[in-house]
């Protein structure tokens, strides 16, 4: 028995050595990663009958008839990116199907119906084209130039408020942006919606098993997170603070998120140290107290009052790799955090070329709900190895009481020795600003916390609908955006954290730019908020790379848990570009953000 036993321990010990070596891991049996490259298909998927014509190029004539699809179409656009399969089954090249729901709504006799024809051809692409795909079923901010979005837009249930009521048409890049709110489900742009979703999943149900099968994970709606003013430039922390929802539906849910949190008015008062007479009393943070009068204290809001204070900033040091420095933080003279200088700045690239690279942000967010009133001092250093500390900075913040007392300066201990910053290395702290005054309102962070619930149901209340469909075993994901990797982005005003924790039916789709594409930063994040697996729905790595560092970053998503990955592609017929030019689009003919630089390397990756 003894030799038995032995041999088994023995056996035993060695699978965990295996287990433990990174060169076991090619030899198990990961999935392959699917790269599903985002085309724009929308003028195939909606052309007319009549379209057909000597006048009409050679591509759109697969896209009308009785068996029209756009399967020719992206079958075309993928081969010219990879003319041969390749042997690996490291990845396997395949599409996203991008579905923009409120296209697919037409005008007939005074009345908005689903436009059945566009559905059978959405449906006969993924029938006719044999690769596997990604449904992506888009509809957010971002307009489609849809006949409807204008119609829509005229009503305020379809809207988003802020404190002055409802948000107007913004801009992104020149192209229309739509404040919908998802305060509510039962207004119009939601219900519309659920139509064309229905219709779609409806006639997606006919298809034969083995077809439905190639629909390997389904997308839903694209960034969902609550919207601001001036959306293109107003994402920092400067200026007034607006945010959404603040409509009459969004307030009651408010005041019913509250009576959930506490068990009683009263018990309520005692946490926010307020007064409120009922909860029906109650309206959500909205006023600045440096610049407007407060009945109350609770009614203060800007971008730090739910308790938060971004450090942040940027580090070029030409001697030292960014992987191997960190600015070390200092409260009062205590160390508190190491930030890593990694980060995307793609404002800094555009104004120092010179620095031939973004990674030059670090960023960490001081929690001050505890901290003492009085002044407080931040000293930043930068750490690099073999060198003595470097003073970054200093910068004097008051915690302030909610009577507005004058703060008293905290004791502080001693410093490390800081030499000097070198001539050679640049620097820059955006956040805090010196002599800063801070109010935190307990009420705020519910606010907040109530804002990031909406976010969560508004996506939940559409998974709910395709579970209810023969696809209900298809992953679902969300598309979000990830916006505390921005060092100079106000996270609050987006309120997405608590649809980027895991959650049971709803798979983590994130998109990533910059550094957040190739670097660590995701990885360390999902250290402290573990998820099974994701996917990366648009991949902007926003400068070039090889074709092995390619391949490096691929097998990094695939290891650490992506089941697909999307980029945006130009569509091709032929060999020749027939959609409209897409500034972040991996193409030969694009030159912003190295994209036909990195269209070479994918394409030299899929030829190994």
């Amino acid at each position: 028995m003894r030799p038995r036993a032995g041999f088994y321990w023995l056996a035993g010990l060695c699978l965990l050595v295996l287990a433990s070596s990174s060169w076991w891991w090619p030899l198990t049996q990961r999935p392959p990663l699917l790269l599903a490259p985002m085309m724009d298909l929308t003028p195939c998927l909606l052309a007319k009958p009549s379209s057909a014509s000597e006048n009409q190029p050679d591509w759109i004539t697969p896209c009308t008839g009785p068996n029209a699809s756009a399967a020719k179409l992206v079958e075309s656009t993928l081969r010219h990116l990879q003319p041969n399969t390749p042997a690996t089954t490291a990845w396997q090249l395949g599409y996203t199907l991008k579905v923009p729901l409120l296209s697919l709504l037409q005008l007939e006799q005074s009345a908005w119906h689903v436009n059945r024809q566009a559905i059978d051809n959405i449906v006969r692409t993924v029938r006719d084209n044999p690769r596997p795909l990604v449904l992506y079923l888009f509809s957010s901010h971002f307009s489609v130039n849809a006949p409807i979005e204008p119609v829509l837009a005229q009503n305020t249930d379809n809207i988003a408020h802020i404190p002055q009521g409802p948000l107007p048409i913004d801009a992104y890049y020149a192209q229309p942006v739509y404040p919908w709110s998802l305060a509510r489900t039962d207004n119009p742009i939601t219900q519309y919606r659920v139509q064309v979703i229905q219709a779609l999943l409806q006639s997606l149900c006919a298809l034969p098993t083995s077809a439905r099968s190639r629909i390997k994970g389904i997308t839903l709606l694209g960034e969902v997170h609550q919207l601001f003013p001036n959306f293109e430039s107003g994402m920092g922390f400067n200026g007034p603070y607006q945010v959404s929802d603040y409509s009459s539906t969004s307030v009651a849910g408010f005041r019913q998120h509250l009576r959930g949190r506490y068990a009683s008015i009263e018990a309520l008062n005692q946490q926010m140290g307020s007064n409120y007479p009922s909860f029906e009393a109650i309206d959500p943070p909205s006023k600045d107290i440096r610049h407007e009068p407060l009945r109350r204290y609770q009614e203060h809001i800007d971008a730090y009052a739910a308790g938060q204070i971004p450090i942040t900033g940027w580090v070029h040091a030409p001697d030292t790799p960014n992987t191997a420095q960190a600015v070390k933080i200092y409260l009062d003279g205590k160390h508190i955090a190491d930030a890593p200088v990694h980060l995307s700045r793609q404002d800094v690239r555009a104004a120092r070329p010179e620095f031939n690279s973004a990674d030059l942000g670090w960023r960490h967010d001081l929690d001050y709900s505890q901290l003492a009133t009085g002044i407080h001092r931040i000293d930043l250093a930068l750490s690099q190895p073999g060198q003595p500390l470097s003073q970054l900075g200093t910068r004097s913040i008051s915690i302030m009481d909610q009577r507005q007392s004058t703060p008293s300066a905290v004791p502080t201990a001693s410093l490390p020795a800081l030499q000097p910053l070198p001539a050679h290395i640049a620097s820059y702290t955006d956040e805090p600003r010196d002599h800063t005054s801070y109010y935190y309102n307990p009420l705020a962070r519910e606010w907040q916390a109530f804002r990031e619930a909406q976010v969560v149901h508004y996506l939940q209340y559409f998974n709910t609908l395709v579970a209810q469909s023969c696809l209900s075993d298809t992953p679902r994901y969300t598309h979000q955006i990830v916006p505390q990797f921005n060092p100079g982005w106000d996270s609050g005003k987006y309120a997405v954290d608590a649809s980027l924790q895991p959650m049971k039916t709803l798979h983590t789709g994130i998109s990533l730019y910059g550094e957040t594409s190739y670097g660590s930063s995701l990885a360390d994040w999902f250290k402290q908020s573990p998820h099974a697996d994701y996917g990366v729905t648009e991949f902007h790595p926003l400068q070039a790379m090889s074709s092995q560092q390619l391949r490096g970053v691929l097998n990094q998503h695939r290891d650490n848990g992506a089941r697909f990955l999307s980029f945006f592609l130009e569509t091709r017929w032929q060999g020749q570009r027939v959609s409209a030019p897409n500034l972040f689009s991996f193409d030969p003919d694009n030159r912003q953000h190295d994209s036909d630089q990195l269209y070479a390397s994918m394409k030299a990756m899929l030829a190994e």
